[in-house]
């Protein structure tokens, strides 16, 4: 077998390279799943469904994810660039599925980044209504941490991996300490409701696990980062493969411990609006609540960061391949960071989100409605990248049967929970959503065409330098 190749100079599009260590490098796909926000806002809609198998659906949801990462992973090990999984594609598929993956990804990092902005203006003002202090304008705070995201993107890609990290590790730490005061206080036996998945059905079962996809989104997006990390032939494949396995224990026991806190209090998690605030009292330490409600805050400050970070690099590569305006090649002189792209998909990101905020959507109606369509980019483009792996991997000399099968076993994956999301077809909003994707895939492949008729795509070329 080859040793695969080492990543060429050639490839840091003008981005910094080397910049950001191992951890900072996990911390950008943590920071884009946002998983502070997981036990807060997810995993209550997820028991909604999935009753007392809500943490089964976590387990399953893990298993599936991590299928993608071990395939991401292989392709990580190969190759870094900006690009991310859009990278690995065009190496192997035909240029309209390559395309397909590129504006499926696009589209994920774009919708996931409007989804925490909307999560952002629901518990900021959340937090403000519990201080008894006069709520603040949705669309006023939407641009607010839309524009400080842009800023630090726009500044340095090693400020905002920094910062991303920090935050995670404190919110995650807080939801720790209270979800071991619970299963402390009520783990001295297992809890035979949901051991035996009582009342759980088939069918709740099934959207359950697709809703718990949602919560690992995002997870393969420090392979964005390219050559920006430090080693990226090995930084990049293992933050992919640990970010599944960390988010998807932590996710797990989070599930189970919610269940069996409410079940102790005499609640329906399913229908609580502010989750952890009562098992924080349930502990004994409601403070904690509070802080968890704080660190949800920041944590989706920290998603919106994460999901533009990703967003720019996508596009900038995108734009160096012909799929977007040439301006959009550029990089800052001095930062060395995709300016225009990070700014471009900051107002994309937020545009969405102020147009809903102004009609009067709740934050949590917005965080549910785009994750939602960031859901339907996200498992396309893993889909597709699995089932270009073998092919990859052959061009490389690097084929195992192992490979084949984890690869096409993550497709499959993938492709069931692209089935799940969409029959029976969701009521109301959620109905829409698929139409919505498609209506954007029809525009980026026709903007492919026109693209195509004016030039050839600039896959050979060498990266461009240019100051913005």
């Amino acid at each position: 077998m080859e040793t695969p190749p080492q990543a060429s100079p050639s490839t840091d599009y003008g981005l910094r390279r080397g910049i950001l260590s191992p951890m900072e490098t996990l911390a950008q796909s943590v920071s884009t799943m946002a998983p502070t926000t997981t036990p807060a806002a997810t995993i209550p809609l997820v028991c909604a469904l999935g009753g007392n198998g809500t943490w089964l659906a976590y387990v399953l949801a893990m298993l599936a994810i991590l299928l993608v990462a071990l395939s991401i992973g292989r392709y990580a090990r190969i190759s870094a660039s900006p690009g991310s999984l859009y990278s690995y594609a065009s190496a192997t598929l035909p240029p309209w599925l390559s395309t397909t993956v590129a504006w499926s990804l696009l589209l994920a990092y774009l919708a996931t980044g409007s989804s925490v902005i909307g999560g952002f203006y629901h518990y900021a003002n959340l937090l403000l209504r519990d201080a008894k202090l006069p709520v603040l304008s949705t669309i006023l705070l939407a641009l607010l941490v839309t524009g400080i995201s842009v800023w630090i993107a726009y500044r340095d890609v090693e400020i905002s991996a920094r910062l991303m990290l920090w935050i995670e590790a404190t919110s995650v730490s807080v939801i720790v300490i209270v979800v071991a005061l619970l299963l402390i206080r009520h783990g001295g036996h297992w809890d035979a409701a949901e051991i035996h998945l009582t009342g759980v059905t088939g069918s709740g079962l099934r959207l359950g696990l697709v809703l718990a996809l949602f919560s690992f989104v995002g997870f393969e997006s420090a392979t964005t980062l390219g050559t920006e990390a430090r080693d990226p032939l090995k930084s990049i494949p293992r933050a992919v493969v640990r970010s599944s396995l960390l988010a998807g224990a932590f996710f797990t026991v989070c599930a189970y411990a919610e269940v069996l806190g409410f079940h102790a209090v005499g609640q329906d998690l399913g229908t609580s609006q502010a989750p952890m605030y009562v098992l924080a009292r349930e502990g004994g330490v409601p403070m904690l609540g509070v802080m968890i409600d704080i660190g949800a805050l920041v944590s989706l400050f920290a998603g919106t960061l994460a999901c533009i970070t990703a967003a720019a690099r996508v596009l900038l590569r995108m734009a160096h391949d012909g799929l977007a305006h040439d301006v959009l090649r550029s990089t800052h002189a001095r930062n060395r960071t995709p300016s225009y792209a990070v700014v471009t998909t900051g107002i994309a990101a937020v545009l969405p989100v102020a147009a809903l905020a102004g009609r009067g959507a709740s934050g949590l109606d917005v965080y549910g409605w785009m994750g939602s369509l960031a859901t339907y980019g996200f498992i396309v483009a893993y889909a597709l990248v699995c089932l270009a792996l073998p092919t990859y991997l052959r061009q490389h000399n690097a084929l195992t049967t192992g490979a084949k099968l984890v690869s096409n076993l993550a497709a499959v994956a993938m492709l069931l929970a692209l089935v799940g999301n969409l029959y029976p077809v969701p009521e109301g909003p959620y109905g829409k959503l698929p139409y919505i994707y498609l209506a954007y895939l029809v525009f980026g492949l026709g903007w492919y065409f026109v693209r195509m008729r004016i030039r050839k795509p600039a896959l050979s070329e060498p990266p461009e330098f240019s100051e913005s």
